[in-house]
C-alpha cells in the first residue's frame, strides 16, 4: 500500500473511532460531575483564569485555543499538555502547535490550586474545558453549563496532532467543512467555533499570503498588515496582528462583520465568506450578537462531548504535564 494510502486509512480509521467514542462516553459526562467531590472547583479555576487574563487579555484566546487544539486529537483527554519524554513526543511540537499553542503555565497555576483544594481528583481535560469558558465570559462572551468527568489521556500522539485533525489557517472551505464533520461538528458548529477569532492573535507567519497574494481583501486593510509582517519569509514571522482588528479583546460578533468586509486575517477566516456555502451563516452572525453567542455556547459543549475518556480509562493526572 501506497505510504498516501496507508496515511488514508489511519485518518479514516481515527474519525471513525472518534465519532463512535463522540456518542457513547460523552453521555457520561455531566454538569454536576464534581458537585460533591469537589465543590469549589469552578471559583478556584476562575479565581486563576481572572488573573492570567488582568496580567495579559491574550490569555483568554490561548486558554479558549488549548481546548481546541486538545479536543480535535484523539479527544478531549488532556493530551495536548503533555511534555515529551525520552520515549515519546507530543503533541506540542506538532506543525499546528509549535511556536503557536501556549498558556501552559497557566494551566500548571490553575492545576497546582485545584490540587491544594481537592487532590487527585479533578482531570487537566476538564481544567482545559471550564478554563475555556471561563476566558469566555471573562473577555464579554456567552456562558454555558459545562459537563465534567473526562478522565487524562496517559499518551499524547505528535503523528495525530500533524494528521491534518487541526485545520490550517490556509484551508479551504471544503477542508474546513470535512475536518469539524469528521468529528461531528456541523458546517454550522464550523462557522459559530471560528468565531472563537474574535479574540487572539496570529502571527505574522500565518498570514503573510493572504495579505500579499490574495485577492478577496481589503486592500488598506492588507497594506496595514502588510507594515508589521514583511513580505519575505523569516522576517517577522513571529510578529503578532490580532485576528479582529475591531475588538481584539472583546468577545463579540465583530469577526463576522470584518468577513462581510473582506477583512478576515487568516485565508482560513475569509473563506466561511467568498462566496460559498456558508454566506448566509456569516451574514446572520454578524446581524445577530445573540444568536451567535447562544450558537457558540451549544457548540462548545458539542466540542467538548468529542471522544472523552471516561470511567476507568485514562487517569487523573497529578501534574497536566506528565503521565503519573
Amino acid at each position: 500500500m501506497a505510504a498516501s494510502s496507508r496515511s488514508i486509512v489511519v485518518l479514516a480509521a481515527l474519525f471513525a473511532t472518534a465519532a463512535l467514542l463522540t456518542s457513547g462516553a460523552s453521555a457520561q459526562l455531566s454538569t454536576g460531575y464534581y458537585k460533591k467531590t469537589c465543590p469549589k472547583v469552578f471559583d478556584t479555576v476562575k479565581s486563576v483564569v481572572k488573573s492570567a487574563i488582568d496580567k495579559e487579555k491574550r490569555m483568554g484566546a490561548s486558554l479558549l485555543r488549548l481546548h481546541f487544539h486538545d479536543c480535535f486529537v484523539q479527544g478531549c483527554d488532556g493530551s495536548v499538555l503533555l511534555d515529551d519524554t525520552s520515549s515519546s513526543r507530543g503533541e506540542k511540537t506538532a506543525n499546528p502547535n509549535v511556536n503557536s499553542i501556549r498558556g501552559f503555565n497557566v494551566v500548571d497555576d490553575i492545576k497546582s490550586k485545584v490540587e491544594s483544594v481537592c487532590p487527585g481528583v479533578v482531570s487537566c481535560a476538564d481544567i482545559l474545558a471550564i478554563a475555556a469558558r471561563d476566558s469566555t465570559v471573562i473577555l464579554g462572551g456567552p456562558t454555558w453549563d459545562v459537563k465534567l468527568g473526562r478522565r487524562d489521556s496517559k499518551t499524547a500522539s505528535l503523528a495525530a496532532a500533524n494528521s491534518g485533525v487541526i485545520p490550517p489557517p490556509t484551508s479551504t472551505l471544503n477542508n474546513l467543512i470535512n475536518r469539524f464533520q469528521n468529528l461531528g461538528l456541523s458546517t454550522k458548529d464550523m462557522v459559530v467555533l471560528s468565531g472563537s477569532h474574535t479574540i487572539g492573535q496570529a502571527r505574522c507567519t500565518t498570514f503573510r499570503g493572504r495579505i500579499y497574494n490574495e485577492s478577496n481583501i481589503d486592500g488598506s486593510f492588507a497594506r496595514t498588515r502588510q507594515g508589521s509582517c514583511p513580505r519575505t519569509s523569516g522576517s517577522g514571522d513571529n510578529n503578532l496582528a490580532p485576528l479582529d482588528l475591531k475588538s481584539p479583546t472583546f468577545f463579540d460578533a465583530s469577526y463576522y462583520k470584518n468577513l462581510l468586509d473582506k477583512k478576515g486575517l487568516l485565508h482560513s477566516d475569509q473563506v466561511l465568506y467568498n462566496g460559498g456555502s456558508t454566506d448566509n451563516l456569516v451574514e446572520a452572525y454578524s446581524k445577530n450578537p445573540k444568536a451567535f453567542a447562544d450558537d457558540f455556547a451549544a457548540a462548545m459543549i458539542k466540542m467538548g462531548d468529542i471522544s472523552p475518556l471516561t470511567g476507568s480509562s485514562g487517569e487523573i493526572r497529578k501534574n497536566c504535564r506528565k503521565a503519573n
